[in-house]
């Protein structure tokens, strides 16, 4: 506390001494007053705004650690949000996944399907270091989540991608001996 702070709570002190003692009580009960209610209105505020969302704050804090994942799951799929890879470079991600949500709003305009799922469902055996290179450049994952990827095949590679890249990356990974499919 500064010098001028306490000289200011010191005379403040003073002059609440000097005065009556009954008022002392009553402003410091006032003052602590002020505060327990500030501390709860600050609190409650937040979580009062919207009955319904406090409902459902309170039911998932109550969750378990597996019905919590159930929960993210559901959600994601419900909400058609894909799953990102857990690499260290998270931008790159992102910025593909905003155009997919355009590309979903113009659809039910066109009758054509415009955005499709791609899954590897094979590769030559001699190819397959070329094939993690690939998707360890295309998916953003390391080289061991690529690895674990390539050998888990068939496995989903990206969701919601526009005709034009789903065949560019077709066409890449069967110049490189791999099979992709777009769904």
């Amino acid at each position: 506390m500064s010098l001028t702070c306490q000289h200011a709570a010191r005379s403040c002190v003073r002059s609440l001494r000097s005065s009556n003692p009954l008022q002392i009580s009553s402003v410091a009960a006032a003052v602590g007053h002020r505060r327990t209610t500030r501390r709860w209105a600050s609190t409650e505020t937040t979580t009062a705004t919207n009955p319904k969302i406090s409902g459902i704050v309170d039911q998932i804090s109550q969750l378990t650690l597996l019905e919590t994942a159930d929960l993210v799951a559901s959600l994601k799929t419900r909400l058609n949000i894909p799953d990102m890879p857990m690499g260290g470079f998270a931008a790159g991600p992102a910025a593909p996944a905003a155009a997919p949500v355009e590309e979903e709003e113009a659809a039910p305009v066109q009758q054509e399907k415009t955005l499709f799922n791609l899954k590897l469902q094979s590769f030559d055996a001699g190819a397959k270091p070329k094939i993690i290179k690939e998707i360890k450049s295309m998916l953003g994952l390391s080289l061991v989540d690529s690895k674990k990827f390539v050998e888990s095949a068939p496995k989903l590679m990206k969701e919601g991608v526009p005709k034009e890249e789903a065949e560019k990356i077709v066409a890449t990974l069967k110049e490189l001996g791999g099979v992709a499919v777009m769904e």
